[in-house]
């Protein structure tokens, strides 16, 4: 029982913000590819996939995530406790947890076509190499954008032989979208990080953080707006564009008290509810 709370403690999976965060771009490009008037069989059956799917590449990074910052999460309050950091559980014995989680989610994947199959596996350097690059570049968060909705590119595969002008503006867009929440997220280890040298977004625009956000935020916003014009979806949409705003710029941006972690853990957690909303809307504007 004790091994089975460390492995989970381990794959974060009582903390579905991750995995579901990793989720959504997926969903969002299966949306705007399916022809959701037509048999909706395939649609859940892609959806239930894309979920495993997440859940399991998501737990495997956190696992190779830990593995290779061990020796600083030991230095930062809040990730000292980690099973690999505080040594309960060896490298050896996470790196056998990462191989299994990856190889569960080869077998999800291998339910999709060939070029999904081929997009999918180019994308996994970016997804191991990720948490190496707050050691050289103050935009980690940058990477874990382009990483952390891939998934968007392929929902379109799942369903398109080739990938459009469409697909890459979404993509453009929600990269900016994690690029502004992980770097409120950031916030909370500001202190530490800076103390033992780690780079982020969060500390090179520590000056100036809500002009960085509303940036960043600003530029998913047009390029939403932007998909929904170039696939004509209905007016509907538009008027779920004014929740999404609300939700971004009001309660997330406008409550969020960038020193306070607990704040900025909140506004964090808050961006599940937006990525069901943007799910929500594009559903609604194709109907």
């Amino acid at each position: 029982m004790q091994q089975i709370n460390l492995f989970i403690e381990l794959t974060r999976l009582k903390k579905p913000i991750g995995y579901m965060l990793l989720f959504w771009p997926c969903a969002w490009g299966l949306t705007i590819a399916y022809d959701i008037s037509t048999n909706l069989n395939t649609y859940f059956f892609y959806i239930i996939l894309f979920f495993l799917g997440a859940v399991l590449m998501r737990s495997a990074g956190c696992i190779v995530n830990d593995i290779l910052d061990r020796k600083f999460d030991r230095k930062v309050s809040r990730t000292k406790n980690r099973p690999l950091a505080s040594g309960k559980i060896s490298v050896s014995l996470g790196l056998i947890y990462a191989i299994a989680l990856c190889l569960l989610a080869f077998l999800v994947l291998i339910n999709f076509n060939y070029f999904t199959i081929i997009v999918a596996l180019a994308s996994m350097p970016l997804a191991f190499t990720y948490p190496l690059m707050k050691r050289f570049t103050y935009w980690p968060q940058l990477f874990l954008g382009v990483t952390f909705n891939y998934g968007l590119i392929l929902g379109w595969t799942s369903i398109n032989s080739t990938i459009t002008l469409i697909p890459l503006v979404f993509y453009f867009g929600a990269i900016f979208w994690t690029l502004g929440y992980d770097t409120i997220y950031g916030y909370q280890d500001i202190k530490d990080d800076e103390i033992i040298g780690l780079k982020s977004t969060s500390i090179k625009f520590k000056k100036n953080p809500y002009t960085f956000l509303y940036l960043c935020y600003t530029i998913f916003i047009f390029s939403l707006l932007l998909t929904g014009y170039l696939m004509k979806l209905n007016n509907i949409f538009y008027l779920f564009m004014i929740i999404i705003i609300f939700q971004m710029f009001l309660s997330q941006l406008k409550k969020l008290k960038i020193k306070n972690a607990s704040s900025c853990l909140k506004i964090f957690k808050s961006n599940n509810l937006l990525g069901l909303l943007v799910l929500s809307s594009l559903v609604i504007g194709k109907i």
